[in-house]
């Protein structure tokens, strides 16, 4: 089975999952009384799975989905305002096609990137129980283990933050005090992946400048630079490795001073790479 018809599979599951009732029953009930300017519209009012390039190197992760927006829409960060600061984000780091994540159906795609939620469906007041939780971590494991090619976690606000940590805690040994949540912090998680604090792009923390368009964008470049520069890094190594090659066993058929001169001449090359993907 190829990797598109396992996550189709897997998300067949999510969407059908009805295993927590408090979720269910508010799930469904924000949906019968809808918001009066989407009083028109058929709301989702299903879990909601992830959204993306399934062979992506960055995965986006949220708490869960918005009432009115993945709730309504049925795609995660979809259709609200924090979409819409999200997505123009993420357009300017050239991680999605467009700027707007309106509905299902608006053609958006996202470069190299993923974007899920540990929860599946919307909580009242936004706080899952520790067991609700713990029942969803079940398919962020499944999409964890699918997404074979991520490299960076990028935690959208402290909630999907400290979710992740309490994640990775059901397999790891991980203290709390060593994973404490902050704008652009790194972490190195004991999968080897990288873990990325970052403000919620909530209407609340773009109106009190908490996070604004050139701090977002800014992480969003970083992230794609770290795994930019370590894949450019490894090309540096294969260089420098066959100048030591080329020192210890010779070119073929060339003399021992143009042998040198090869060799010498890789080793600066790799450095002069290193050098700059560094800045």
């Amino acid at each position: 089975m190829n990797l598109s018809s396992q996550f189709t599979n897997l998300n067949k599951k999510i969407i059908a999952c009805n295993k927590c009732k408090r979720l269910k029953n508010f799930r469904e009930k924000i949906a019968k009384e809808k918001r009066k300017q989407y009083i028109n519209e058929k709301y989702w009012g299903k879990p909601i799975n992830g959204f993306g390039d399934e062979n992506g190197q960055v995965l986006l992760i949220g708490l869960a989905p918005a009432a009115h927006g993945g709730n309504r829409t049925g795609r995660v960060f979809t259709g609200d305002r924090s979409a819409d600061f999200l997505y123009k984000c993420l357009y300017k780091a050239k991680m999605s096609s467009q700027p707007t994540s309106k509905n299902k159906n608006d053609g958006l795609k996202l470069y190299n990137t993923y974007v899920t939620t540990a929860l599946k469906c919307v909580p009242p007041g936004d706080k899952p129980t520790p067991l609700e939780l713990k029942t969803c971590f079940n398919y962020f494991k499944q999409e964890i283990d699918l997404l074979k090619n991520v490299k960076i976690i990028i935690a959208l606000g402290k909630i999907a933050f400290d979710a992740c940590i309490q994640f990775y805690k059901t397999t790891y040994l991980l203290k709390n005090k060593n994973y404490v949540f902050a704008h652009s912090t790194k972490y190195h998680l004991p999968d080897k992946k990288i873990l990325i604090g970052c403000y919620h792009p909530s209407p609340r923390n773009v109106n009190t400048k908490r996070i604004n368009l050139r701090m977002m964008v800014k992480l969003f470049k970083n992230a794609k630079k770290i795994i930019t520069w370590n894949f450019k890094n490894m090309k540096c190594y294969l260089i420098w490795l066959v100048g030591v090659i080329v020192w210890n066993y010779g070119v073929p058929q060339a003399s021992p001073l143009e042998d040198v001169l090869v060799a010498i001449a890789l080793s600066f090359l790799s450095m002069g790479l290193k050098k700059y993907l560094i800045k």
